[in-house]
């Protein structure tokens, strides 16, 4: 292998790369534009929920109730309704999320022991946010029977509010989060975001860099020179992996300073693993590259190849663990899953190759079996 033959092809390269703006901006500004789009337009945190209220009781302990839902940051409050026939239009237009409506009596049947119902309209049209705005609601809900409760023993019993909690709730749930202390969702999706961007960047640089070889006619003149598989392949793929290597540390740095990830890891192992993560998507352009012949098809072949596993099963927006057991198979077939674990341990837990290896060693077979694959379909010589 001829280090100086490799020298040229991959400076010709690069020529070409510069030379052409719209194949520059796509090298450079296209990840940078990726994760600002979908950074900012994946947010999963569901707070400052709008919604209105009808108080039939405008009593003290109404008002209380209420005010509890007004003080939480996770919800909005838009103004009070009349009746709850105000409320479906409103819901209907999603101008509030959720209806919280207090029947007559409230305060006079708590005060006498009874129990009261609460109506609570919560919009299902999108699931996920549903529940978990009733959980808000449920939360809020049962912390203030709670207090009622407290409040009723301590005064029948003649005892202290902190005893008559102690008798009410005996075992004291205490919940600490790990890793994402303020459970934020751009926390788990920001560094995810890494993977993302190296699943579909560097494939897509590589498989239009080669097949514009073969739709302007210069690859032939490869095919005529003395430059080895080997050495068009390494010179042709290296200014790609340069940039990639560029913009990890700008997706490394869009991640921590501009959404706030934290990052514990060690950084020279989360900077060696990226790498071997492009070398492994290099290795799936390069793929697609040698089986099309127009940059339409190799553009729209890869962007599919990409992003359908990496979204679905790539441990982007769910969990592989949550999947089912046969799709979890079907996620431990893509390395994204993979590169994802190393990301979310580097950022989030602060683990490095003790506990990482065996991903990292997953990814390493994926790299030598996809550039080898890549290798053994050039062909110096075109077939006739």
């Amino acid at each position: 292998m001829n280090l100086r033959r490799i020298a040229a092809v991959a400076s010709k390269e690069w020529r070409e790369t510069v030379r052409d703006r719209i194949f520059l901006s796509l090298a450079f500004l296209i990840p940078i534009l990726w994760m600002l789009v979908f950074g900012y337009g994946m947010v999963l945190d569901v707070e400052n929920i709008p919604y209105a209220v009808v108080d039939r009781d405008q009593s003290s302990l109404s008002r209380d109730y209420l005010y509890r839902f007004q003080q939480s940051r996770y919800f909005d409050f838009k103004g009070t309704l009349s009746n709850e026939r105000e409320a479906a239009p409103l819901l209907a237009a999603s101008r509030i999320r959720a209806a919280i409506i207090i029947p007559e009596k409230f305060q006079e049947r708590l005060s006498a022991g009874q129990t009261v119902g609460v109506q609570t309209l919560v919009d299902g049209t999108f699931p996920l946010r549903s529940d978990i705005t009733k959980g808000y609601i449920i939360a809020i809900n049962t912390a203030f029977s709670g207090e009622l409760v407290v409040k009723y023993v301590a005064h029948v019993k003649g005892l202290s509010h902190e005893r008559a909690q102690a008798l009410i709730q005996p075992v004291k749930l205490e919940v600490r989060y790990l890793y994402n202390q303020e459970v934020k969702s751009a926390w788990t999706i920001a560094p995810a975001l890494v993977m993302f961007v190296l699943t579909l960047a560097p494939p897509l640089l590589t498989a239009l860099g080669v097949v514009r070889e073969k739709e302007r006619g210069s690859i032939y003149n490869i095919f005529s020179s003395t430059v080895t598989r080997l050495e068009f392949l390494v010179g042709k793929l290296a200014p790609y992996v340069a940039i990639s290597a560029f913009n990890i540390v700008v997706l490394w740095a869009m991640t921590v300073y501009l959404f706030g990830a934290p990052f514990k890891g060690n950084g020279l192992f989360f900077y060696a693993t990226a790498l071997l993560f492009v070398f492994i998507t290099t290795g799936q352009g390069l793929i697609v590259s040698l089986l099309v012949s127009t940059q339409q098809a190799a553009a729209v072949i890869t962007v599919v190849l990409s992003i359908v596993p990496t979204i679905l099963y790539g441990g982007l927006l769910v969990p592989v663990s949550a999947l089912g057991p046969e799709t979890k198979v079907i996620a431990h077939l893509f390395p994204a899953m993979y590169f994802t674990n190393i990301v979310h341990g580097t950022f989030l837990k602060g683990v490095g190759i003790e506990v990482l290896w065996p991903d990292v060693s997953i990814l390493v077979v994926y790299a030598a079996s996809l550039l080898s694959i890549g290798y053994w379909l050039f062909r110096k010589r075109p077939s006739i």
